[in-house]
């Protein structure tokens, strides 16, 4: 338990001793101003149950419940009863515990559950655009929240690297390129014969049939496609890992299409022999429509496995291979029915996944001008937003640092790039629609990596220029809105922690650095740390640290490197 969460219990205890109401059925809010006190009790709830209303029953309790502990003092206001936290207490405690614990602030004790986490899916064969940056940013920020909240995680990226997508590929290097290969870039280059090929099949369908043809020989093993396929599906490969070095992420387990596809088809088989399938024109399928699920198409009509046969088979291999507790699926919000139709066939076929598999769902990533089309090659390519990105943060670098030097402009401009990118991936709630603005997500001043980065590098400015962390200090001495709304902000950080885990919502903890950040930036405009005196300054100096080490943490949470100078 945190140390406000201590003072929230001690509010329901007092309430519930006060009423008789048990305590984990009473209703704490957080007052929408800080004059109001830090935790609220909203009388109405009782209004019913002891008939009468709820100014009254704020006034009695304000009478009632004396102030103790945590609890420093009582107020009413209309129908709400307001506690304001003892932070000569609280804030000691918690800005000791920060310092003391640095990087492990805010973590918690191991947990026996193993979490496999599965994210990134970029298909060989295709582009590596912006909309896929969301779930290797949603993905990565989860595992981490999750593995600081002391589950054992198992990261996953299942890739389709066989099926229609790369038959359409492979056709349009035969017959488009005629088997012509780049020198460099080879990876990337792929998704423009992807993007090129749909063109030109949707322009004549005759193609269609030989596209198809190809798929089912590489299915086959039609030795001549075979190795065309493994050659180019290795340039994907390669090209994904500087992708994944990048981003800081290293896989547990790269699962495959092409290792399942197999195992995928005779599991339907064998669902069909127990009556859980059956063939409809030749195809194999789940009837779910009593179930509102439509139809679930395992094989198609000429044997070959869809992707929903394959991810039965993957099923099957991640049970054999691990012990799972909870599996999440980290896709976008285009795969939510077919995300219920797996579940449920997990449901009826009887797998242990049935009651532990979960769909984190997202929404899309657009373009000013629209959504996005790989196929069209209506997309912005990873490499051209961080290129971009790159750009526009060397320009403000230099403006802000004219005497550095023009390597170290580069390395900052760089990670402040990728940070900016994976900050604006994760700060809205997955259940909103992303349109990118290049604009917003290397702004200095508001809700952008950069201005996270810059107040990390001005506290670690501060903390330089000071010297040693005084050991002793007294945050009884800070009085001031502004330095005991910090206090509070930090208090909360492992609680923020635990429910963004919880709810599978890492924008919470986005929410959270920014909202520290404000904080900070209004202390250090109003309040002078270095300049100040005696206690006070050694105080202001711990407060610093403290702030340092929970922006760093929860940065670190998002997948963002902090900054030490900008």
């Amino acid at each position: 338990m945190n140390l406000f969460d201590g003072f929230r219990s001690e509010v329901r205890k007092s309430i519930s001793k006060a009423t008789k109401v048990k305590a984990e059925e009473i209703v704490i809010e957080n007052p929408p101003q800080p004059e109001f006190g830090d935790l609220s009790f909203p009388c109405f709830t009782l209004s019913k149950q002891l008939k009468k209303s709820p100014d009254m029953i704020a006034k009695e309790l304000c009478e009632k419940i004396k102030p103790s502990g945590s609890i420093a003092r009582i107020g009413q206001k209309g129908g709400y009863l307001n506690f304001f936290a003892n932070w000569d207490i609280i804030g000691q405690k918690t800005i000791e515990t920060a310092i003391k614990q640095d990087n492990d602030f805010g973590r918690s004790k191991g947990k026996k559950e193993n979490v496999m986490i599965e994210y990134c899916h970029f298909n060989t064969h295709k582009a590596v655009h912006i909309g896929h940056i969301r779930t290797a940013c949603l993905g990565e920020s989860l595992s981490r929240i999750l593995d600081f909240s002391g589950y054992n995680v198992i990261r996953a990226n299942y890739q389709g690297d066989i099926g229609p997508h790369v038959a359409r590929c492979v056709w349009g290097i035969i017959n488009i390129h005629k088997g012509k290969e780049p020198v460099e870039n080879k990876g990337k280059w792929l998704g423009n014969v992807y993007a090129e090929a749909s063109i030109k099949l949707k322009k004549n369908e005759k193609y269609t049939d030989e596209v198809n043809e190809i798929n089912k020989k590489i299915y086959s093993g039609d030795l001549q496609l075979s190795n065309l396929w493994k050659k180019t599906r290795q340039w994907s490969l390669d090209y994904f890992d500087t992708i994944y070095k990048s981003f800081g992420i290293k896989f547990d387990r790269l699962f495959f299409e092409s290792e399942v596809e197999k195992t995928g088809t005779k599991i339907s088989k064998d669902l069909t022999d127990k009556g859980i399938a059956k063939e409809s024109d030749g195809a194999t399928i789940i009837d779910l429509e009593e179930h509102g699920l439509g139809v679930y198409i395992l094989l198609k009509s000429d044997g070959t496995p869809l992707y929903s046969a394959k991810d039965i088979g993957l099923a099957d291999l991640k049970l054999k291979e691990y012990k799972i507790d909870k599996s999440i699926h980290v896709v976008g919000s285009e795969q939510k029915l077919y995300f219920q139709q797996l579940f449920k066939t997990f449901e009826l076929s009887g797998s242990p996944l049935a009651n532990k598999s979960y769909h984190l769902c997202y929404e899309l990533v657009n373009l000013p001008t629209g959504k996005m089309a790989s196929r069209e090659g209506q997309v912005i390519l990873y490499e051209d937003v961080l290129t971009e990105l790159e750009k526009h943060a060397m320009d403000e670098t230099r403006k802000r640092n004219k005497k550095m030097d023009k390597t170290e402009i580069e390395e900052i401009s760089k990670k402040i790039a990728l940070a900016s990118l994976k900050y604006d991936m994760i700060k809205i709630s997955p259940n909103k629609t992303i349109i990118f603005d290049w604009e917003k997500a290397l702004d200095f001043d508001g809700n952008a990596a950069p201005y996270l980065q810059y107040t990390y590098a001005r506290a670690n400015s501060i903390l330089k220029k000071a010297g040693k962390c005084p050991d002793v200090y007294d945050m009884s001495l800070l009085k001031e809105p502004h330095e005991r709304h910090m206090i509070k902000t930090i208090s909360e950080f492992p609680e923020i922690i635990i429910n963004a885990g919880r709810d599978m919502r890492p924008h919470y903890i986005a929410n959270f650095c920014y909202e520290l950040s404000t904080k900070f930036n209004e202390f250090y405009q109003f309040l002078p740390v270095l300049k100040e005196k005696g206690k006070i300054r050694d105080s202001r100096i711990a407060l610093v640290k403290a702030v340092s080490i929970t922006l760093k943490n929860a940065m670190n949470l998002l997948g963002m490197e902090v900054l030490e100078r900008m």
